[in-house]
């Protein structure tokens, strides 16, 4: 594998988590994006208090993140093995705080939309 290609990153994650998982989870992350751009635009303004209840949400999707990859690939913290290994491990962790941050604001947003003139 001389060059990383965009269809080479795809092939690997399909073979991680399955071609079906995968692609369900693809499907999953752009629903849920147009649905935060949706409440955004919606809204016009963010929430500090939703945004409060998201942020706190970040530890626990970070953790989950990892236990998820770590479940897929069948390995576990001991199988860390040099710097690249804690890189992916950091960069999945920081993928999947955000990834609850954005779905955490988008479920509040949608469930209790605010009413005009109030930031709440």
């Amino acid at each position: 594998m001389k060059e990383l290609t965009f269809g080479t990153v795809i092939a690997v994650f399909e073979e991680i988590f399955g071609r079906g998982l995968f692609w369900t989870m693809v499907a999953l992350a752009v629903l849920v994006t147009l649905a935060y751009f949706y409440v955004l635009i919606r809204d016009r303004a963010m929430s500090m208090r939703k945004f409060l209840w998201a942020q706190l949400s970040m530890p626990f999707g970070a953790v989950l993140a990892v236990i998820f990859v770590q479940q897929m690939t069948h390995s576990g913290l001991r199988d860390i093995g040099g710097p690249v290994d804690v890189i992916v491990l950091l960069g999945v962790a920081v993928l999947g705080a955000v990834g609850s941050a954005i779905l955490i604001y988008t479920i509040q947003s949608l469930l209790r939309p605010s009413r005009s003139g109030q930031n709440s």
